[in-house]
């Protein structure tokens, strides 16, 4: 059967009651099932309207979180990027103070060196005076007890010794 909207007005009145009751029923029938139909697809968009308002209640509240965790890492990073200007700023200081230590330390050395040569040639000279001097008492030694004598002997192995 037709569709009654395409059916015009002269047509429809050549129709029996039956035929038209029969036609009134089925356009009827398709109105409800098109409505029940409706419903449930109106349904159906509300039921999935409520899940995604739930999804942006859950974004929204995930969202607030990553913001204040951002927030949070922003100030941490803030901190550690001060902490770290600090660090480089102490160790330039330190870098500065060893280089100071340093040559304060390399100028004593040099002072220290300079009076150990100093001690060496003053020992290496009171060496030779000390050779020198028992020479001379060996001889003066010599000359008081005569050569030869038990005394003199005596008294070059003690300087021997000495030596």
């Amino acid at each position: 059967m037709d569709d009654l909207s395409k059916i015009s007005d002269e047509e429809l009145l050549k129709c029996s009651k039956e035929e038209l009751l029969r036609r009134l029923r089925k356009v009827d029938s398709e109105k409800i099932n098109l409505m029940v139909e409706h419903g449930n697809m109106m349904k159906d968009v509300n039921r999935r309207l409520q899940v995604h308002l739930h999804e942006i209640r859950s974004l929204k509240e995930v969202n607030q979180k990553l913001q204040e965790d951002s927030q949070e890492l922003r100030e941490l990073c803030c901190f550690l990027d001060d902490d770290r200007q600090k660090g480089k700023k102490l160790s330039r200081e330190w870098q500065r103070f060893g280089r100071y230590t340093a040559s304060v330390v390399w100028k004593e050395v040099g002072i220290f060196q300079q009076k150990l040569k100093d001690l060496e040639t003053n020992q290496e000279s009171m060496m030779r005076e000390n050779v020198e001097l028992k020479e001379i008492i060996l001889m003066l030694d010599d000359e008081r007890n005569g050569a030869g004598s038990r005394s003199s002997i005596d008294s070059q192995s003690s300087l021997t010794n000495l030596n």
